[in-house]
């Protein structure tokens, strides 16, 4: 009997009997341990402890482990569950010198890169085909908004994955590259086709005129122009987070604006290029504008496939469609003020300043808005509260001025406002564009709807990209496509505002001849 009792009581010791161990009944004390020990014998006993006593080392050596891996800032880990660990701290230690010294050299390319946008419509809003299809006005902002919609949250999404170690890998590499390009390309044929059928609607409801051969026309324009602009920039943008990790840039300063920088002068460039080539054919070859139409929308399945292959981009492919497709309409709304504005004498210089205004405004917000994503990110899953819980409605004040790390790139993107918009001016009024004198009162106003601009949306990105989180949404998806509509319906109300408060005081000299 004795030796049947022993090993029960062994595997009782052991936690595998259904009786209680007297380890749990007397507390977390050492004592009932040396008391089994004699019970069981020497040959059982030694063996208990031992195993007892290994289990007991190891556990203490893998919170030693842990604790170095928490202290540890080294990237360089096998294991995927640490890749968390060390890559937070790196964007949180930057200082506002540092914000504003990665932020300034992509701030003045993509500032050029507007101007030089600016230079291309003032040049083109001239040509027969705008004079004669206005609506293709209306597809300006839309499209160059595409920026926004698509390439802007493409460098968000492909920001945050770096950060957090999602790119680490070959293979990973790869896939984020292979989905997010399909991805892309899905949303930039769809939304090419609703911005076009956008531009048609908000072309017909003032006159009433609709055209046919016309809708073809801005149909085949629209899409082909957001095909192959999303598709040129998205590489870039590829390259661009890939070369920032390697020489240790946050990506997050630098993607976003160096998109816009290209992102505008590309997008405007194929649509005058494409419209302007389509525009010559429209009394022999009409056939054309519906064949282009139907190749792109052949491609889709195509991109549907590649995209729902990677598990990040499967998601956006179904859920991601609402800020892409409500930002189009936003955006459209400021192609119906350019539209009508443009072609007003009362309203020279509109053309060219536009894409300025609007580019720098967005810009900035989508640099905004993405370190605060990646902070989120840092910290947590959308959805999850933290110490960084969702704030419903921030104050300006803890906005602009609390000392966190987001209230203090804040300040500096701001900061950056005037003397951006000086060095942009100067560069318009040198290149002699926008048949507009820049008086000291226009300045004045001009960088009145620029701050402005600027601060309402700075102030909206900290709202929303916190108010997305709480509900459980991926701010790089949803908040940069709101908040570069927003920017170009300020900057386009704005400006339009300004320059119909100089006319009615009498100072807008203007050169229309020129």
């Amino acid at each position: 009997m004795s030796s049947k009792s022993e090993p029960k009581d062994v595997h009782q010791l052991n936690g595998t009997g259904p009786a209680a161990s007297p380890c749990s009944s007397d507390g977390p004390g050492r004592e009932p341990l040396a008391g089994t020990s004699e019970f069981l014998g020497p040959d059982e006993a030694g063996v208990d402890v031992v195993v007892i006593e290994s289990r007991a080392n190891a556990k203490g050596i893998r919170e030693e482990d842990a604790l170095l891996e928490n202290g540890s800032q080294s990237n360089e880990s096998d294991d995927i569950s640490t890749d968390h660990g060390p890559a937070p701290p790196s964007p949180l230690k930057e200082t506002s010198f540092s914000i504003g010294l990665q932020v300034l050299f992509p701030f003045l390319l993509a500032g050029f890169g507007t101007v030089a946008a600016g230079m291309v419509l003032d040049i083109v809003q001239h040509w027969e085909v705008f004079q004669k299809v206005t609506e293709v006005f209306i597809l300006v902002p839309a499209l160059l908004g595409l920026k926004g919609n698509l390439e802007m949250t493409l460098a968000s999404r492909l920001s945050t994955a770096a950060n957090i170690g999602h790119m680490d890998t070959p293979k990973e590499l790869w896939r984020m590259i292979t989905g997010n390009m399909a991805l892309i390309q899905v949303q930039a044929t769809v939304v090419g086709f609703l911005a076009s059928i956008a531009a048609v609607v908000f072309g017909w409801i003032p006159d009433g005129h609709f055209s046919i051969p016309h809708a073809f026309l801005l149909c085949a324009s629209s899409v082909a122009t957001a095909f192959i602009a999303s598709l040129v920039l998205g590489m870039i943008m590829i390259g661009v987070i890939i070369g920032s990790r390697k020489i240790g840039i946050n990506p997050d300063n630098v993607a976003t604006p160096i998109a816009a920088s290209l992102g505008d002068l590309i997008t405007l460039a194929l649509l005058s290029g494409i419209s302007w080539g389509l525009y010559l054919e429209l009394d022999d070859w009409q056939y054309i504008y519906p064949l282009v139409c139907a190749f792109f929308v052949a491609l889709l399945p195509v991109w549907v496939v590649l995209a729902r292959r990677s598990p990040a981009t499967r998601e956006v492919l179904y859920s991601g469609w609402e800020p892409v497709i409500i930002a189009m309409a936003i955006s459209s709304v400021g192609g119906l003020i350019l539209d009508k504005t443009v072609s007003d004498p009362n309203f020279a210089g509109m053309a060219v300043f536009t894409p300025v205004i609007n580019g720098v405004g967005g810009n900035l917000v989508a640099v905004q808005a993405s370190r605060i994503s990646t902070f989120l990110h840092m910290n947590g899953m959308p959805g999850e509260n933290s110490e960084q819980a969702p704030r419903r409605c921030p104050s300006p004040c803890t906005t602009f001025f609390s000392p966190d790390v987001n209230s203090r790139s804040a300040r500096v993107l701001f900061l950056l406002v005037v003397p951006g918009h000086l060095v942009f001016l100067y560069t318009i009024s040198c290149m002699q564009g926008g048949h507009t004198t820049l008086t000291l009162i226009f300045i004045v106003f001009y960088m009145t709807a620029a701050l402005l601009q600027v601060l309402i949306l700075l102030y909206i990105a900290d709202w929303m990209v916190h108010w997305m989180w709480g509900r459980g949404l991926d701010p790089d998806n949803f908040s940069i496509p709101y908040l570069t509509a927003l920017g170009d319906l300020l900057g386009t109300g704005l400006l339009a505002l300004s320059f119909h408060v100089l006319w009615l005081i009498g100072d807008r000299d203007t050169d229309v001849g020129d």
